[in-house]
């Protein structure tokens, strides 16, 4: 097989905008030093994140790239989740299922109750379609450019370049918040992230070295999540200080600019928890497409499209419980009644090890009703 950056352009350290040329109106200055990639390397060589998924920089410097199995895990359940929640679930799925073909050979039950906690559960269902796509279509293993990679499921530009550049060897630009955040405050960028997507990945694709851009990635990413980080950065500390625009401007703390957050909306609906007089509670299976999909759950209703539940005559309020969704925030109201001796359904006795195949809501919710045990 061919060396992926074979077929990569090479990008010198002059391709992409001329200083003279800013990439956008909110570009106050366009500084770009031929060392920063060196320096940002060297940086990473001594203070790079020990992480599980990882090549080191030592084995990095000598060619290794890391297995895409491990990149794509990681960069599927870093989404919206941070590095230390991350950690235990990573460790977990690949004791379970090392390879593609493990997972994607595992029943969609086991895996969605081993994600549980890590929220965002569409992002699971994505994992195992994604999976199973690689092993019937790529024969268990992932493609290694951009736009093969973009047609599997679950992955996006983001992914699809990190796995690209990690795993590959391959000179993609990779954008996360982390890099964001650097790149806009190093050209001292007053638009927000979210509406300049396109001059930072000029910028970003400016910067991407011959040798190792994966590691330059990496390196970007940890220096945002480090040094350059949303509050107090610091900049006495970062390897690109003499360089950055918004430290010389004296607005790095000011930096990136926040889009308005738009209001959530409150829904409200009830939760019902069925209990036995062996303490085993009533189980349904959400639907496979929607909120929470495939999960466990008690019934509820009056917060989606759920049917209405019927609630007994005898079922006392317990309480409330809260939940953000990206989109809307969530009352819901738990209520507890005694099940009727002939009631059919799933009970599953419910503890403090069992709550983990829950996701965040119900665990919420079962809390409450197992307070009043």
């Amino acid at each position: 097989m061919d060396h992926p950056l074979r077929h990569s352009p090479i990008l010198t350290p002059d391709s992409g905008f001329a200083t003279s040329n800013p990439p956008d109106a909110g570009t106050t200055a366009r500084a770009r030093p031929h060392d920063l990639p060196s320096a940002l390397l060297r940086w990473y060589d001594d203070h790079a994140r020990d992480l599980p998924w990882r090549v080191p920089p030592a084995l990095g410097r000598q060619g290794h790239l890391a297995d895409p199995y491990r990149v794509w895990l990681s960069e599927i359940m870093l989404q919206q989740t941070t590095v230390a929640a991350v950690g235990r679930y990573f460790a977990e799925f690949t004791r379970r299922w090392p390879d593609t073909a493990a997972l994607a050979a595992e029943q969609d039950e086991v895996v969605m109750a081993a994600w549980a906690g890590l929220g965002y559960y569409a992002r699971a269902r994505n994992l195992l379609a994604c999976a199973r796509q690689v092993s019937v279509v790529h024969g268990g293993l992932f493609p290694s450019t951009e736009a093969e990679l973009l047609k599997l499921p679950g992955i996006g530009p983001y992914t699809a370049a990190a796995i690209a550049a990690i795993a590959f060897g391959r000179q993609a630009a990779v954008l996360d918040g982390n890099i964001e955040r650097v790149l806009t405050r190093l050209h001292g960028l007053t638009i927000p992230p979210r509406d300049n997507k396109a001059a930072l990945r000029r910028l970003a694709v400016d910067l991407i070295p011959a040798h190792r851009p994966g590691d330059h990635a990496q390196a970007a990413m940890d220096l945002g999540a480090t040094i350059c980080t949303p509050r107090n950065p610091a900049c006495g500390r970062c390897p690109l200080s003499l360089h950055c625009v918004a430290l010389a401007s004296g607005i790095a703390d000011k930096l990136p600019v926040r889009r308005a957050a738009p209001d959530r909306p409150t829904r409200n609906g009830i939760a019902l928890v069925l209990r036995r007089q062996d303490g085993a509670i009533l189980t349904i299976r959400r639907p496979k497409s929607g909120l929470l999909g495939g999960m466990l759950s008690v019934p509820t209703s009056g917060w989606d499209d759920s049917p209405l539940v019927p609630v007994p005559a005898d079922a006392r309020i317990l309480g409330e419980v809260r939940h953000t969704f990206t989109h809307f925030h969530l009352r819901m109201q738990v209520l507890l009644a005694p099940a009727e001796p002939r009631q059919k359904g799933d009970f599953l006795p419910v503890d403090t090890e069992s709550l983990r195949a829950f996701p965040g809501l119900m665990r919420k919710v079962l809390q409450l009703a197992l307070a009043e045990a």
